[in-house]
C-alpha cells in the first residue's frame, strides 16, 4: 500500500476526478457515504451528534454525512466556520443541501462569535474541521475549539485526519491544537502521520474508507513510503527444493551472548534455526557454552578465548550471513573486536543491539562499513547511532532514510510499524506485529530470522522485508493464542514456524 503525501493526495483527487470522469461534489457525496456509513456502523441512531465543520472540504465531507445522518434519523447539531466569510465551492453547496433538507436538529453558522455547546459523554462529536491540505499548526480560535473538544468526554470522530494533524512532519506543530479523536475515518489511503508513534494518541482506532478514487494513478505514481501487504511478503518467500541438504540450505554465524547475557544468544540462535538455514554457528563467550549446549543443541559452538565476553574476530570464509551484536557487551575489547569482524566479512551482515551501541560510542567507525549492510535499531539505539536526539518520529525516520543513504545500508528503525529505510531513500513500514512483542529479547529473534534468511539465500532487501513481517506475524499469531500481556519473545520463536505456513 502506498502512502502519499498531501501534495499527491490532492492530485489523486484532481486525477480522479478528470479522467473517471467525476465531478468533485459528486465525488465529495460518495465519499460522504462511505464516512456515513462508518458512523452509523459504530454508532446507533439514539446518540445525539454535534458537528464541527470548517470552512474547505473536510467541512464539506462534515456537512454532507451531517444532511445523511439527519436522513436516517440522527439528532444533528450543525456548527460551520466561517471566520473569513469564504467557504469551498464543495462546502457552499453542501451548506445549500444541508439547510434544504431542513431535517437537522439545528445549524449554526459561525462568523464571528462562537458559544461551544456543552459536550456530554452521552454527545458523539464529528471533527469535520481541516482535513489532510493542513500545512501550519492551528491557532487562534480554532485551537481554542480543539481544546474544548479535547477537555470534553463526549466521542470523538474524525474525517479523514484529526484536525490540527499534519499529514507527513509534526516535529514542530502545537500538540495541544490537535484533536484527539477515538476513531478516525481516513478516505482512501493512510498518511504517513498515521504510522508514527507519537502522533497514536490523536488517530485512536484508524478505519481505511475506500471511495474508489483511480486505482491507475495510485498503481503508476511513484511514492517514497509504501505498507507491506501480505502478498508483497509471499511473493517474495523462497521455495524449498525437495533434494535440498544442510550444505545447500546456507550457514549462518551468531556472535552473541556475554556473560549473563547468554539468554540474547539463545533466542537469537533459535530464531535463526527456525528461519530455515542449514547450519547455524554461535561464536559467544565460554562461560555460555554448557548453557548453549543444552537450550540449542541444533547449533554448533564456537567458543571465544574469553571466558565472559567477546574479544576477537573470527574466520568468515565458509558463512553465508553474519549476525552480531545481541548480548554483547560494550567492553572496549569487544568494541575493537565488532570493528574487526565488520571489516573483514564478505558476507551480508546484520548489526543489532549492543554492536549498533559500540558503532554509536566510535561514530568514525561507521565510514567503514561494508554497502548493504543491515542495522536494526530501537528509537533510542539509533539517536544514539546518529549522534543527535530527536524531536519527533518523524525526524527520526528522515534521519533514518539520510544515513541509510549515505551508508548505502538497509535500517529498520525498530517499533510499531518497523520502518525499513532503503538506500535509495525509500520507505517501506510492516503492519505486522503488537503491543505483546514490547519485551525483552524481541530485538534478539529479529536479528536471528533476518541472518537465517540472508544465509538460506535471500537477498538483503528481500531478508529485511519477510524477516520483519514473519516476525510481527509470528507475534499477532502468539498473541491470538496468548494475550499480549503474557507474551515473551521464545514465543515468536514457538509461532513462527505457523507464520511461515500461512504466508507459504
Amino acid at each position: 500500500m502506498k502512502i502519499f503525501t498531501s501534495a499527491q493526495i490532492h492530485e489523486l483527487d484532481k486525477y480522479t476526478i478528470e479522467k473517471e470522469p467525476i465531478s468533485s461534489i459528486d465525488l465529495m457525496e460518495r465519499a460522504a457515504k462511505a464516512l456515513t456509513r462508518a458512523i452509523e456502523a459504530e454508532w446507533s441512531a439514539d446518540i445525539p451528534v454535534v458537528v464541527f465543520a470548517g470552512p474547505g472540504n473536510n467541512g464539506g465531507d462534515a456537512l454532507a454525512v451531517s444532511r445523511m445522518l439527519a436522513a436516517d434519523g440522527y439528532q444533528i447539531a450543525v456548527y460551520l466556520f466561517n471566520v473569513h466569510n469564504h467557504l469551498s465551492e464543495e462546502c457552499a453547496t453542501n451548506k445549500q443541501r444541508l439547510i434544504e433538507a431542513n431535517k437537522i436538529k439545528a445549524f449554526t453558522e459561525i462568523t464571528m462569535n462562537f458559544d461551544p455547546p456543552e459536550l456530554s459523554k452521552d454527545n458523539l462529536v464529528i471533527d469535520g474541521l481541516f482535513g489532510s491540505g493542513l500545512n501550519k499548526p492551528l491557532s487562534g480560535g480554532f485551537s481554542a475549539l480543539v481544546r474544548y473538544i479535547n477537555q470534553s468526554s463526549a466521542k470523538v470522530v474524525s474525517i479523514d485526519i484529526p484536525s490540527g494533524l499534519m499529514c507527513e512532519d509534526n516535529t514542530y506543530n502545537i500538540r495541544q491544537n490537535i484533536v484527539k479523536a477515538d476513531l478516525t475515518l481516513t478516505l482512501q489511503q493512510k498518511k504517513l502521520s498515521m504510522l508514527l508513534a507519537d502522533n497514536q494518541c490523536y488517530i485512536g482506532q484508524l478505519k481505511v474508507l475506500d471511495i474508489h478514487l483511480s486505482q491507475e494513478y495510485i498503481s503508476q505514481k511513484d511514492c517514497e513510503y509504501k505498507v507491506l501487504e501480505e502478498n508483497d511478503i509471499k511473493s517474495r518467500i523462497l521455495p524449498r527444493k525437495d533434494f535440498s541438504h544442510k550444505g545447500t540450505m546456507g550457514s549462518a554465524l551468531l556472535i552473541a551472548g556475554s556473560y549473563g547475557m547468554a539468554g540474547a544468544a539463545v533466542l537469537s540462535t533459535k530464531a535463526c534455526l527456525r528461519a530455515g538455514v542449514g547450519k547455524v554457528y554461535v561464536h559467544t563467550p565460554r562461560r555460555n557454552y554448557n548453557i548453549m549446549q543444552i537450550a540449542v543443541p541444533e547449533a554448533v559452538m564456537q567458543m571465544d578465548r574469553e571466558e565472559n565476553y567477546f574479544s576477537e574476530a573470527v574466520d568468515t570464509h565458509d558463512i553465508d550471513a553474519l549476525g552480531i551484536g545481541p548480548g554483547l557487551g560494550q567492553q572496549e575489547d569487544t568494541a575493537i573486536a565488532v570493528i574487526a569482524q565488520l571489516r573483514r566479512t564478505g558476507c551480508p551482515i546484520v548489526v543489532d543491539a549492543d554492536a549498533i551501541n559500540i558503532l554509536a560510542n566510535h561514530r568514525a567507525w561507521l565510514q567503514q562499513l561494508p554497502a548493504g549492510i543491515i542495522l536494526t535499531p530501537h528509537p533510542k539505539e539509533f539517536d544514539r547511532l546518529y549522534g543527535t536526539m530527536s524531536n519527533s518520529c518523524y525526524e527520526r525516520l528522515e534521519k533514518a532514510r539520510k544515513l541509510s543513504k549515505v551508508l548505502q545500508a538497509y535500517i529498520i528503525l525498530k517499533g510499531h510499524y518497523s520502518a525499513l529505510c532503503l538506500p535509495d531513500g525509500h520507505v517501506e513500514f510492516n503492519p505486522t506485529g503488537n503491543s505483546g512483542m514490547a519485551t525483552a529479547g524481541s530485538g534478539d529473534t529479529l536479528t536471528g530470522i533476518i541472518t537465517g534468511l540472508l544465509a538460506r539465500g535471500y537477498k538483503s532487501v528481500d531478508a529485511c522485508r519477510v524477516g520483519m513481517y514473519l516476525h510481527g506475524y509470528a507475534g499477532d499469531l502468539a498473541a491470538q493464542e496468548l494475550g499480549k500481556e503474557s507474551l515473551i519473545a521464545s514465543d515468536l520463536i514457538q509461532y513462527l514456524p505457523q507464520a511461515f505456513i500461512e504466508l507459504s
